[in-house]
């Protein structure tokens, strides 16, 4: 059998990612402290954003920010992982190695089912990848163009790929920061779309063909926070939910990821609603610039440079989103190895209508239910001050939880769910009501003292009164993920714990409610079972 180089050259670099099976065992790789039991990591190594997030052929593919040669961020490869249903993943070797146009820096991809590129063969539709070259030499000679765009396909269900003849496609206009394409058809015009992150704003494109672009319009300069470097665009130009006005169309949500300027400090993600004509975004909710003024997709520190799925099951028409879970002030230093970084939750994305206007929420995809194994009811109660709601079960994997609440708060100033462990080791979600707000604290959440700005408290604004609030926390070996009222506020928090969170108390200053709950223990998706 004929092997081709680069295929031998992904072999050796990855080793173990050709071999690692989805059902493998957590006693080595896969078992190491803090190593996430149900968030997809990579076997090792580092990685950043979620790349090319694209369903073909009854699999999800997730490429992702990659460096083989170390756990820092270095030079910028495309890994590769499959899923059938958002939950377990198999590795596959790189997709994407640097070239002499530069390092592939982030990008997207999509089914050219009509074959628009004239990449197909034989009735075979193309997936096409369209990714930001990054030309470090260029950068260090003092050029402002080293960031271009290129295009790669694939005949082969994403296993091999074949960079474009021409590339790159999208030339610089000058700008340094000029990166992260996401590509979707736009079906009223018959054309491809891709947004661009141009440093302070988002530049539009149309191409009939995937090759030839025209740039349509630019959006951003004076909406949303501006104390960072935009990124990572993502417009869902026909977003399922919160009904639009007769005769306007379905709204639109753009995207945008923010470097630093995020509401918890370092990295985080911006939204605009808004309409999409194929040519331009209008805004529907002007708001002054400024991160105080922006609408926040997480509030927690550890969700960047998320984007969606392309393309889904026939009759899914869920917006499937995925997140970078880290930040930028500490990523580098977390006290993980030999991995890393790991991504969010899958989540749904949902418009719904809210007192402001049109507002977006953030689901844990429905798939998560079958990760369930032991169930802990949490007995309805008219009076409740303390109370611990999830002994651990033996046999069970310590520290890997669902928690599922309805509360409510009457007369209470201060309500606290917290995840420890014996050592006292803690993470706390707490409902202020003096303070007018939610709070995340990981000051004594474990290991914190990797980075200064670590264990800083973690806030959003309260949902009005908070008279009743719905909790819905998910619980890994290095992370806290919490969806409050249906997703109205989502934090999503990277925790460092000594042994593993196996405790969870509520308690309140004064008497609260709990109408209903739920602790659920997971499973791990590396374990065989």
């Amino acid at each position: 059998m004929k092997v081709s180089l680069r295929r031998v050259k992904a072999l050796l670099v990855l080793g173990v990612l050709a071999a690692l099976a989805p059902g493998a065992r957590s006693e080595g790789l896969y078992g190491e402290q803090y190593r996430p039991q149900f968030h997809f990591s990579p076997p090792q190594q580092w990685m950043n954003d979620p790349n090319g997030m694209v369903y073909f052929d009854g699999e999800y593919h997730l490429f992702y920010q990659y460096n083989p040669y170390a756990n820092v961020w270095g030079p910028m490869h495309w890994g590769h992982a499959v899923s059938g249903d958002l939950l377990h993943w198999e590795n596959l070797p790189i997709a994407l190695f640097p070239d002499r146009h530069g390092t592939i820096f982030s990008g997207s991809a999509v089914v050219d089912g009509g074959d628009t590129s004239g990449f197909g063969a034989n009735g075979t539709p193309p997936l096409v990848a369209m990714f930001t070259y990054h030309d470090h030499l260029a950068e260090k000679l003092g050029h402002s163009d080293f960031q271009t765009q290129g295009l790669a396909y694939s005949l082969d269900r994403g296993r091999n790929w074949t960079k474009y003849a021409d590339n790159p496609v999208i030339p610089n206009p000058g700008s340094r920061d000029f990166r992260d394409p996401k590509v979707f058809w736009y079906a009223p015009t018959h054309v491809w779309i891709v947004t661009l992150a141009v440093h302070d704003h988002v530049a539009f494109y149309s191409s009939p063909d995937l090759k030839v672009w025209t740039h349509e319009s630019d959006f951003g300069q004076d909406f949303g926070a501006h104390t960072g470097v935009w990124e990572c665009p993502d417009l869902l130009a026909a977003m399922p939910g919160a009904a639009a006005a007769a005769g306007q169309g379905k709204r639109s949500v753009l995207l945008v990821s923010i470097n630093p300027g995020g509401p918890n400090g370092g990295s985080a993600t911006q939204y605009f609603v808004g309409r999409f004509d194929g040519h331009r975004f209008t805004v529907e909710r002007p708001r002054e610039t400024g991160a105080a003024a922006a609408l926040w997709v997480d509030y927690g520190t550890d969700d960047y440079a998320g984007s969606t799925w392309s393309g889904g099951k026939p009759g899914d028409e869920r917006q499937l989103f995925l997140g970078w879970m880290s930040n930028w002030q500490y990523g580098a230093q977390e006290p993980t190895k030999p991995w890393r970084s790991a991504m969010t939750l899958p989540r749904e994305l949902r418009l719904v209508d809210g007192p402001g206007g049109a507002e977006l929420r953030s689901l844990p995809v429905a798939e998560l239910a079958a990760l369930r194994g032991s169930t802990t009811p949490v007995a309805a109660a008219k009076a409740v001050r303390d109370i611990e709601l999830a002994p651990h079960s033996p046999g069970a994997p310590a520290g890997l939880r669902e928690v599922e609440l309805r509360l409510r708060t009457r007369d209470a100033t201060l309500v606290e769910l917290k995840f420890g462990n014996a050592g006292g080791e803690r993470t706390v979600f707490r409902i202020n009501k003096a303070e007018h707000r939610y709070e995340v604290d990981r000051s004594a959440s474990g290991a914190v003292d990797f980075n200064p700005v670590f264990a800083r408290l973690q806030t959003a604004p309260l949902a009005g009164s908070a008279a009743s609030v719905a909790i819905h926390a998910y619980v890994d070996r290095s992370s806290v993920e919490l969806f409050i009222d249906d997703g109205a506020t989502v934090f999503t928090t990277g925790v460092f714990p000594s042994a593993p969170y196996d405790k969870i108390t509520l308690s309140a200053d004064r008497d609260i409610a709990i109408d209903s709950g739920a602790v659920h223990e997971l499973k791990s998706i590396w374990q065989t079972h």
